[in-house]
């Protein structure tokens, strides 16, 4: 009789032990959906919105559009000339993002890989420029370019873009490629690999989370970059789409339907990026976390 009530006392400890478990994981669940929502109401509250009127918007901010103007997308689209502004902020983010993983590839290579003279300094010495306000370097940065004449063109975007994405790139990578054991960098010597086989063959390949994480964070700072194409570009043929925004607003008033789909539009790309490249960015947040 004792070992039935004892296995009995078991099953039910067991059972409440696992009753517990469901509980706690519902609440989980429950508190992690609830989040979610509120992280993402403000991203539908944005594309509901961009089908409304102004009279709408104003009444019933959070309240459902009674008709959908698609309107509001083919207006903006052609007052804001977002056409153009799409293609060079294309091009800009397109060229200075390859730039900036290249040259961040490269030189955290060095900086991980090999021992020389001063080499904490020149580590030190980027990661400073983390520390840099940018706001702070526009007046300073318009002078040179000025001087330059790269004044109303696309490397007045593309030279500051590289030059204060790096310092994050190369702590990034640097801190990624610095956990690789010495041992693959001796195999691939002893079987006749060059240093740069090393880095294309070996180093890139392993470091693809390391660089899709400064991807996605470099792809978010170009694209929506406002300050520098409002001090350096003024052609409208050269103006990016965060600068052609800024016509549905001016000291008057704004055109709130037109803002709100043009802002929908520019949302799209950034949208498609992360859903695209989102294993690589959580493996590469992942891993610096525990690596570097």
């Amino acid at each position: 009789m004792q070992p039935a009530i004892h296995t009995s006392k078991a099953s039910s400890i067991l059972s409440g032990v696992h009753a517990l478990k469901k509980v706690r994981n519902t609440v989980i669940w429950v508190i992690i959906t609830i989040y979610a929502l509120l992280t993402l109401y403000p991203l539908i509250w944005l594309f509901i919105s961009a089908f409304k009127t102004n009279e709408e918007f104003f009444s019933r901010p959070f309240g459902l559009p009674t008709t959908l103007h698609f309107e509001n997308f083919t207006r903006a689209w052609k007052v804001a000339g977002m056409g153009t502004a799409f293609v060079n902020s294309i091009v800009v983010t397109a060229i200075s993002l390859v730039l900036t993983l290249l040259i961040g590839a490269l030189a955290s290579f060095i900086l991980a890989r090999f021992n020389f003279r001063f080499k904490t300094w020149v580590l030190g010495l980027f990661v400073l420029g983390m520390l840099i306000p940018v706001h702070s370097t526009l007046v300073p940065l318009f002078i040179l370019l000025k001087q330059m004449g790269l004044l109303d063109s696309r490397l007045a975007l593309i030279l500051p873009y590289i030059a204060f994405e790096l310092p994050i790139a190369l702590f990034i990578i640097t801190a990624f490629m610095s956990a690789f054991p010495k041992e693959i960098e001796e195999a691939a010597l002893i079987d006749g690999a060059g240093y740069w086989g090393i880095f294309g063959r070996i180093m890139l390949p392993l470091s693809m989370p390391a660089l899709s994480t400064v991807a996605i964070l470099a792809f978010l700072r170009f694209w929506n970059d406002y300050a520098f194409a409002l001090v350096f570009i003024s052609k409208p043929s050269l103006k990016t789409l965060p600068l052609s925004l800024s016509v549905f607003s001016d000291g008057f008033g704004s055109d709130y339907k037109l803002t709100l789909a043009a802002l929908s539009l520019s949302v799209i790309p950034t949208l498609v990026i992360y859903v695209i490249f989102q294993e690589k960015i959580m493996k590469g947040m992942l891993a610096g976390s525990v690596k570097g």
